[in-house]
Parts: C-alpha cells; sequence; structure tokens
C-alpha cells in the first residue's frame, strides 16, 4: 500500500499567472501557482495567523499574504519573510494532458506542516 495518493485538482490553463488558485482537497485549503511553465502547490492557509494565502499576490516564486505580508516560497511552503514564520506544506506536481495532479499523503491534504 502506497502511502501517497495522486489527486486531479484542476486544468493547468486555470492556474492564473501572477495569482494563486484555491482548490480544496480532502477539505484542505491548496493553492495552486504557475511560476514560469511550473505549477506549484502549497497550503493555501497563512501560517501566522490563519490568513488566505491563496489571495495573496505571487511575486515570481514568492506568495504574500494580504493579512499580515508573510512570504511563502511556493515551490518548498518555507517561510521567508519573516525567516523564522511558520511553514506551510507543499506537495509535489505534476501536469499530464493539460491536468494539474497533486501527489498528497495517503490519509489526505492538509494545510499544517
Amino acid at each position: 500500500m502506497s502511502d501517497v495518493r495522486s489527486v486531479r485538482v484542476a486544468r493547468a490553463d486555470d492556474v492564473p499567472p501572477g495569482r494563486a488558485l484555491r482548490v480544496d482537497v480532502d477539505g484542505a485549503p491548496v493553492a495552486l501557482t504557475r511560476v514560469g511553465e511550473r505549477v506549484y502547490a502549497c497550503g493555501a492557509v497563512c501560517g501566522h495567523r490563519g490568513g488566505p494565502l491563496a489571495d495573496g499576490k505571487l511575486s515570481g516564486s514568492r506568495l504574500t499574504c494580504p493579512w499580515h505580508g508573510f512570504m511563502y516560497d511556493v515551490r518548498t511552503g518555507a517561510c521567508v519573510f519573516p525567516a523564522r514564520g511558520e511553514a506551510v506544506r507543499s506537495y509535489p506536481t505534476r501536469v499530464e494532458n493539460g491536468d494539474v495532479w497533486i501527489d498528497v499523503p495517503a490519509g489526505g491534504a492538509t494545510a499544517a506542516c
């Protein structure tokens, strides 16, 4: 039995450049972002105070929470400003035949790490 499963979450064309697209996976909010030709997935709830990270501004690979300005690297989920902020979970992604798939733990997606 595998401890990871793949879930189709969106069409690649639905992921807007410069913004995040919020999707729900197993009831957990996930932010999909496009950086260049790659699509990334990370938790959509800010680790600081639970703000709507998916509503934030994407600049390069940094997604900024609209509530307090905490910034996350969408490639890794690491909080990059401030440097000691709590990370959000990131998920491996792939695009196949125009569909975005993410790998989630068999127990389900979660917003926390």
